[in-house]
């Protein structure tokens, strides 16, 4: 097997130990879901990683997050931004990618369980077609602005249901905590 990257093996509190973790495998390491400005990056990305993560949302949003990508870029590091929010991220976190030349990969959380009940992330949009997937990948955004538009009607309506969200509790099978 080789994997692409191995995400975030230690907490962010935990990330001096990165370097002796990438000493010690040929497996490329990602992190940076929980780093939040191009500051926090600066000492990881002399680490020796291989894939930067940052989350748009909590990084600054595109200008920051393109300024973290240009860092990375001159040490040689990867970019994949997480984004496990709605279509409006997305579509942020795409534009970083169709601008920088080291983007490898998209996370997305279209489709998976913690969108399963009750409603969709493109339930959101006018056009949903603007994320269909194709071998694997999505055509550039081409509309105004972000390329995409939300469907202010469905927003409206859904903020009329409260929602009682909260992060997941995630036990491993022994009981025990695990991180999500």
């Amino acid at each position: 097997m080789h994997p692409l990257f191995v995400e975030e093996p230690v907490v962010p509190e935990l990330q001096l130990d990165l370097a002796k973790i990438t000493e010690a495998t040929t497996i490329p390491i990602a992190t940076g879901e929980r780093l939040y400005s191009r500051w926090d990056f600066r000492e990881v990305l002399r680490t020796g990683i291989a894939v930067v993560q940052p989350d748009l949302s909590h990084a600054g949003g595109i200008s920051e997050v393109r300024r973290i990508a240009a860092a990375a870029e001159t040490y040689g590091v990867s970019l994949a931004p997480h984004c496990p929010l709605g279509p409006i991220a997305f579509a942020s976190c795409l534009q970083v990618d169709f601008a920088s030349p080291n983007a490898i990969i998209q996370e997305t959380s279209l489709g998976i369980h913690y969108n399963a009940v009750g409603s969709e992330l493109l339930d959101y949009l006018v056009d949903p077609g603007v994320f269909e997937f194709a071998d694997s990948s999505i055509a550039r955004l081409t509309g105004p602005g972000l390329g995409i538009e939300i469907d202010e009607d469905v927003v409206r309506r859904k903020a009329m249901d409260s929602h009682n969200w909260h992060n997941p509790v995630w036990r491993h099978a022994d009981g025990s905590f695990a991180e999500w």
